[in-house]
């Protein structure tokens, strides 16, 4: 991990996905490269695979816009047999003051949270671990005091019902979606306390009606949903990443009064993420 000037410890305190970003976790795709079909993006590209050199040429453009806008970014160390490490959305979530590690689903991950650990205690940080059934932090948003948890292949209610003991001051709600879905946040970004970006299609009527209910919507279709048209990554409030190719949606955003900053990310959101799984928030302002 990179060290922090001064020699400072990073804080830990995230309440939303969209206040002022100043500390988050990534990692280099170095070792990239679709070994064993984990999700529908991945059999789509499965015969063309992943040009690493260009990942690294685009994960490289993505850091350095967070930089350029006054992030700082802790780079975890690549390693070889972890090659989906670049998603360093899923290896754990910040949740107020609270830093939880996660206990990923498939083996083919598992490792990762051993280098976020390690890197963690070298850093002093202290976090909590998910010890009840699993979870990864790509099911995990946060709205203040509300933590919508998608119940998925990868995440659980019992690691729910965990996350809600260890943090009794929350509303933790656990959404049921879609199948053939990787991750909540594949389907559900918030962009405002009141804007949402929403595929309507993952989700049953009752959990639909309450997002329309607490927040406007910027819905999309199965192909954006596809391009990963939600997981738009936020740096400052009303300023976010997202990827060229959803004109509609960042047109959308636009309309809204948002920054859209377009960062070509086609050759990493082959593996089935984009920027928002590519980053682990640990402090926002």
């Amino acid at each position: 991990m990179t060290k922090m000037q001064e020699g400072k410890k990073p804080q830990i305190k995230c309440q939303t996905e969209f206040g002022q970003l100043k500390h988050v976790v990534v990692c280099p795709p170095a070792f990239m490269e679709i070994r064993k079909v984990i999700n529908e993006t991945q059999k789509h590209y499965l015969n063309h695979n992943i040009d690493k050199h260009l990942a690294m040429k685009q994960h490289t453009d993505f850091v350095d816009v967070l930089r350029d806008h006054g992030v700082d970014v802790l780079s975890l160390p690549a390693k070889e047999p972890f090659n989906e490490q670049v998603y360093t959305r899923d290896i754990g979530f910040c949740v107020g003051d609270t830093l939880f590690a996660s206990n990923m689903e498939d083996d083919i991950r598992k490792g990762e949270t051993k280098v976020f650990r390690e890197c963690l205690e070298e850093q002093g940080l202290t976090y909590k671990d998910i010890t009840e059934g699993t979870i990864e932090g790509g099911d995990v948003v946060i709205d203040r005091r509300r933590v919508w948890i998608g119940l998925s292949r990868r995440t659980d209610k019992d690691a729910v019902q965990q996350v809600q003991q260890q943090l009794p001051d929350y509303e933790v709600i656990g959404v049921k979606i879609r199948e053939d879905i990787l991750h909540l946040d594949c389907v559900f970004n918030l962009v405002r306390d009141d804007l949402a970006i929403l595929y309507p299609d993952a989700f049953e009527k009752a959990d639909l009606d309450r997002f329309r209910k607490l927040y406007r919507t910027i819905e999309i279709s199965e192909e954006e949903q596809f391009y990963m048209g939600t997981n738009i990554l936020s740096f400052a409030p009303d300023k976010l990443l997202s990827l060229p190719s959803n004109k509609r949606v960042n047109e959308a955003l636009r309309k809204e009064g948002v920054t859209v900053i377009e960062v070509d990310f086609s050759e990493i959101i082959k593996s089935g993420g984009s920027f928002r799984c590519c980053s682990l928030p640990l402090l926002r302002q």
